[in-house]
């Protein structure tokens, strides 16, 4: 009986001492990021006894049979999609905000309206030299104001495509290590210490990797080797065990983007990427717009530029070149070439008919109105992301709440489990010098 003590007080007092060990590391890596709460799984050891008495059981004291990761893949899973989706939708609302900005804060709907207010104040006195001036200088500021408006959104373009870019490049890079871990636990063996810090490092890039793009993972049951699949449950492994593919990301002559794994045209429907890529094409259809919008004052102004007379009684001509906003220019250099009159009128004729003409094709084209919901266009999808973006941000944060007080440290919990154990380790080593007792006692009778 006493050896029968010894064993089970034995196997007790490892198990006691490799729970304290856990326990110990779950304080030291209480803010670790990425860190995952272990706990012991214990197991009876038990065997049968002899025939003679096959009901009866023969405890042999407890096992430790693995190091548990306290990890829920569901919880992790829903982390990612939340965090994707959240990460989209921040990264399309910067996107739009910085759009927007590029087309209010450079002026073009108020020198639309300048300009306009040029012309009607130019049917007061068609032969006055100032006012004649200030119909030119407008015009000048309205071309130069729709240029400024062109290259701020070529630029804003520029920067969400050099983000995007390097969006790619750390997708790249995270499944590249991805792969290394899965090679390690391939290598590891089961429930083992290094198996769980590998498992942690799995779950840290997956949660990065998600932050970028969506993903559908799948897990090998034995050795937690993960497959990371793009573009849905159809689309194409990124990373197998330990080969990748690579990410690469395509300009269209818009400025818009699109993506392929090795050639393998791939859609990212979620994460940061998707998001640039969903501001992009906003900043296309926006530079569509505005082009849009200075091709039709071009148009307006020069047909009737054409149709009448300048204040010399010269046939007018274009007062503006280009097609659209980039290359917007006023190439008359002299007040006196605005064609009010109309063809076959005399020099310094007061007849204002053909400036009315010009005000009325410009009414038609209305690029004030055609501003103005451009503007409204933007403005209205800024505010609709944003609402979007808070609501996905308080789904995340749910999310990972619910993770962390799943998967998380608990310093009074481990607390209560250091005494816990070393209470057991104590209790265990006493059993031990009870049975040591015993038997010197049976040993010393005579």
């Amino acid at each position: 009986m006493a050896s029968d003590l010894i064993a089970m007080a034995r196997s007790g007092t490892r198990a006691a001492r490799t729970a304290l060990e856990i326990t110990s590391n779950n304080i030291a890596n209480a803010s670790s990021e990425g860190y995952v709460r272990r706990s012991v799984s214990l197991t009876e050891v038990a065997v049968g006894t002899v025939n003679a008495t096959p009901t009866a059981i023969n405890l042999a004291g407890v096992a430790v049979a693995g190091i548990v990761r306290n990890a829920d893949q569901f919880r992790q899973s829903e982390v990612r999609r939340t965090g994707a989706d959240a990460a989209r939708a921040a990264a399309e609302v910067q996107g739009l905000e910085n759009i927007e900005a590029a087309v209010e804060q450079t002026g073009v709907y108020t020198s639309i309206v300048d300009f306009e207010a040029g012309l009607q104040a130019l049917l007061a006195d068609p032969t006055d030299g100032a006012l004649r001036a200030s119909v030119l200088e407008q015009g000048r500021t309205l071309s130069q104001t729709m240029n400024v408006a062109a290259t701020s959104l070529d630029a804003v373009g520029e920067g969400l495509r050099f983000e995007a870019a390097d969006g790619v490049e750390n997708v790249n890079r995270i499944a590249a290590e991805l792969a290394r871990v899965n090679l390690r636990l391939a290598r590891a063996s089961d429930a083992s210490s290094d198996q769980t810090a590998q498992l942690d490092q799995r779950d840290t890039l997956l949660q990065e990797l998600s932050q970028y793009v969506d993903m559908k993972t799948s897990f090998a049951p034995d050795t937690g080797v993960v497959t990371v699949t793009l573009g849905g449950t159809a689309g194409t492994d990124l990373v197998a065990g330990g080969v990748t593919r690579t990410l690469a990301m395509t300009t269209a002559s818009d400025g818009t983007i699109s993506f392929d794994l090795d050639g393998t045209a791939t859609t990212i429907s979620s994460g940061a990427i998707a998001g640039k890529s969903l501001s992009l094409n906003q900043a296309a259809i926006t530079r569509s717009d505005l082009d849009a919008v200075a091709a039709g004052i071009i148009t307006a102004i020069n047909a009737a530029q054409t149709s009448g007379v300048d204040l010399n009684g010269n046939a007018g001509q274009p007062l503006f070149s280009g097609s659209g906003a980039g290359d917007m220019t006023m190439i008359a250099t002299n007040g006196s070439a605005v064609a009010t009159a109309p063809a076959g009128a005399s020099a310094n004729s007061r007849d204002v008919s053909n400036l009315e003409a010009m005000r009325s094709a410009l009414a038609s084209a209305d690029p004030a109105g055609a501003m103005d919901t451009l503007l409204f266009g933007v403005s209205s999808a800024v505010a609709g992301r944003i609402v979007t973006r808070d609501a996905l941000d308080s789904i995340a944060s749910t999310a990972k709440v619910a993770l962390q007080a799943q998967a998380g440290v608990d310093l009074d919990q481990e607390a209560v489990n250091l005494v816990r154990f070393q209470q057991a380790f104590e209790a265990n080593a006493r059993v031990m010098q009870v049975a040591t007792d015993i038997f010197d006692s049976i040993l010393a009778i005579r």
